[in-house]
């Protein structure tokens, strides 16, 4: 099982002007475009790609999110669907290798340098109240 995972949203308009496009959404899209992508890809063991039905950034779709244990959880949006999707398998590389999960925003595809929607801290180690 893969600790590491970029989640989908299969939801998000193809543009802020076209819900669909082709009778697709952009989500479904951008997932076709990873799936295609995923099959040769060498972190293919190690990152599971995770279609959810909503991520909530449907004023700046396409929408994605990077999440892993121990490390910072980094959601994106504003991603065309049918040209990020190498750039955003470049940034799951650089996510993978951070010991943080924070990729600076010169190290990012340029996809993904703008467009962040939220950097949620990891879950802390202990359950007890820090107050």
């Amino acid at each position: 099982m893969t600790e590491h995972v970029l989640f989908v949203c299969k939801s998000c308009s193809f543009s802020s002007t076209e819900r669909k496009y082709m009778n697709q959404t952009g989500g479904d899209h951008l997932l076709t475009q990873l799936s295609n992508l995923y099959e040769n890809w060498s972190l293919q063991s190690e990152f599971a790609i995770q279609e959810v039905e909503c991520l909530s950034g449907c004023d700046r779709s396409c929408t994605i999110a990077f999440s892993a244990p121990n490390k910072a959880t980094l959601m994106f949006g504003d991603l065309p669907p049918l040209e990020s999707a190498a750039e955003i398998l470049k940034f799951s590389e650089k996510y993978f290798t951070s010991s943080t999960g924070i990729i600076p925003r010169q190290e990012r595809p340029e996809a993904l340098k703008k467009g962040i929607l939220a950097r949620i801290p990891p879950l802390p180690h202990t359950t007890q109240a820090s107050f």
